[in-house]
């Protein structure tokens, strides 16, 4: 209860401090080491810093605002990410060539496209979605082609046209309505069709594809990829 009185009293008494400085006279911190972040009451661009004791009020990078869980960068994370409740922010964009805001995520091109732009500092980065997956703007992130019908084709991505129909009797159909395929010369993903869309999986946790049973085994089990790892 004490500690809370002395952060009630901190950010009361530091509301309308601005700009990531020293401040002098200020209440203690709630900790005498470590760090830690505390919202600011009225602003989502601003928080309080304590780091070892000593308080600093911060200021997020254009394009971030602050949410207590954030860690793009110095406690801050993306605007879009972050909801600010009565805190007010300023999301006037500092645009450089690439970027919109100084920090941020962008599409690659306005057409479907395995990659993207993460801007950090206003230096835009290209990145890559995971094999299989495209960059959706919706979500800031990589996404299923076939969630992206509008504007991408599954089957040129991935690389696979799923079948209609599947022998009764096969391995795949024991997966239906999501049959499973393999990978030629892959020994880490497959493919399943979803909704006669195709999406690429990985195995992922150490394990291997085997074909034989189109499920992801352990590689002992899987002579021909046991090195794949």
């Amino acid at each position: 209860m004490e500690r809370l009185l002395v952060l009630v009293t901190l950010i009361t008494t530091l509301a309308n401090v601005q700009g990531g400085v020293l401040v002098d006279n200020a209440p203690a911190c709630p900790e005498p080491l470590g760090v830690q972040a505390y919202a600011h009451p009225e602003s989502c661009n601003h928080f309080f810093l304590c780091t070892n004791g000593t308080l600093t009020v911060e200021t997020c990078e254009n394009g971030l605002l602050f949410d207590g869980k954030g860690a793009v960068h110095n406690h801050c994370n993306y605007n879009w990410a972050v909801e600010c409740g009565a805190r007010k922010a300023d999301l006037t964009p500092i645009s450089t060539p690439g970027c919109e805001y100084l920090f941020g995520i962008y599409p690659y091109s306005q057409d479907c496209s395995t990659h993207y732009v993460k801007c950090a500092h206003g230096e835009p980065i290209p990145q890559s979605c995971d094999p299989g997956l495209v960059y959706d703007h919706k979500i800031h992130g990589c996404n299923w082609p076939d969630l992206l019908s509008e504007t991408c084709n599954p089957e040129a991505v991935v690389g696979f046209k799923c079948p209609t129909k599947v022998p009764s009797n096969s391995v795949a159909a024991k997966f239906w309505p999501y049959p499973r395929f393999p990978v030629p010369g892959d020994c880490g993903r497959l493919i399943t069709c979803v909704n006669g869309h195709p999406r690429l999986i990985t195995c992922g946790e150490g394990k291997v594809f085997d074909p034989s049973s189109l499920t992801c085994e352990e590689p002992e089990f899987v002579p021909h990829c046991a090195n794949h790892l």
